[in-house]
């Protein structure tokens, strides 16, 4: 029954996906190419009826791509038109995309861009040397910043990863309670880019890079609270099945069954997140985290593509460098 219900929403949601990508990009904007007004309530009815038919038609007739990704079984024209309305979707969400990104191959490939284009890549790679300094002491703030970050971040993202994994938490409804909550609001601070944060904790602590380094920080919890748990979700049931048996408490079943499984995973987990935030760091400094990010953004303000263009080859350097590093450590975990 929830898998039937399931499809039909699917089945819902891409009806009234598709309405809305042939009235507000294809009539709106292709036919009558003007911008699309706000949507009145008259549309709104009009995409819950183009939703409502094709639920209508996978509860019915059973020939859509809800009902073909809901794991039914389907044969003959059932499956083919279920692929082909798939398939349609598709194409027109590519053709969506191009006219919304107003993808141009022309100006791309213009005279006067590739003009423009070489005297920019002419100064980048000319770089300014006499700022080598001031760009290298900004980089080993921006390492620090990815440090202190990872530091923080791993111990509240060890306690949620445990108790936001399925397997350790379904045992009481309580706890069970608590592992849905942590899910949401993990999977809500992961959906949240670091760039946003880094403007929330500029406008809390002022702009520098302890703003950047709590924006990272949270994003880091969550990241790695979901590798985490779904480590833990993976563990061989044998062995707490087997630690279960003797009577163990469940922070002894943790402790001697769970954690022993996922030891190195977690290490090679935080080792990635650490070179992640490395590289991550750099463009939190163009909203006022600090490092070097916050260096590039002036000079680049200033139109100083030398000075840019040394910035460039400074973080091209390390974060290669540092990617380097976090290879061989994770292949010697391994």
């Amino acid at each position: 029954m929830i898998r039937r219900w399931q499809s039909v929403l699917l089945d819902a949601l891409l009806g009234i996906y598709v309405a809305v990508l042939l009235y507000r990009i294809a009539w709106l904007r292709v036919v009558l190419g003007g911008e699309a007004p706000p949507v009145w309530s008259g549309e709104l009815v009009a995409y819950g009826i183009a939703g409502a038919i094709m639920a209508f038609l996978g509860m019915r007739l059973r020939c859509t791509p809800g009902t073909w990704l809901s794991g039914a079984a389907l044969q003959g024209w059932r499956e083919v038109t279920a692929l082909h309305i798939a398939f349609a979707a598709l194409v027109l969400t590519i053709w969506a995309g191009w006219v919304i990104t107003r993808i141009s191959p022309l100006e791309l490939f213009s005279a006067q861009g590739l003009q423009s284009a070489g005297r920019l890549f002419g100064a980048l790679l000319t770089p300014e040397v006499t700022i080598l300094d001031k760009a290298l002491v900004a980089m080993v703030q921006t390492i620090y910043i990815a440090l202190m970050a990872t530091l923080f971040g791993v111990p509240p993202a060890l306690l949620l990863g445990f108790l936001g994994a399925r397997n350790v938490m379904r045992r009481h409804p309580a706890t069970f309670a608590v592992y849905a909550v942590l899910r949401v609001l993990i999977n809500f601070t992961r959906s949240v880019e670091p760039l946003i944060w880094a403007v929330i904790f500029s406008v809390w602590v002022g702009v520098g890079p302890f703003a950047g380094m709590l924006a990272m920080t949270v994003h880091t919890v969550a990241a790695l609270a979901k590798l985490y748990s779904e480590q833990v979700e993976s563990v061989d049931p044998g062995l707490v099945e087997a630690v279960e048996s003797t009577g163990a408490h469940p922070v002894q079943v943790v402790w001697f069954a769970i954690v022993p499984q996922v030891v190195l995973p977690f290490l090679a987990f935080t080792i990635y997140r650490w070179d992640s935030n490395v590289r991550m760091a750099t463009v939190i400094g163009l909203v006022g985290g600090g490092g070097i990010g916050t260096l590039l953004m002036q000079y680049q303000g200033l139109a100083r593509w030398h000075e840019v263009g040394l910035i460039v080859l400074v973080i091209a350097a390390v974060v290669w460098l540092m990617d380097y590093l976090s290879a061989r450590i994770r292949e010697a975990l391994a």
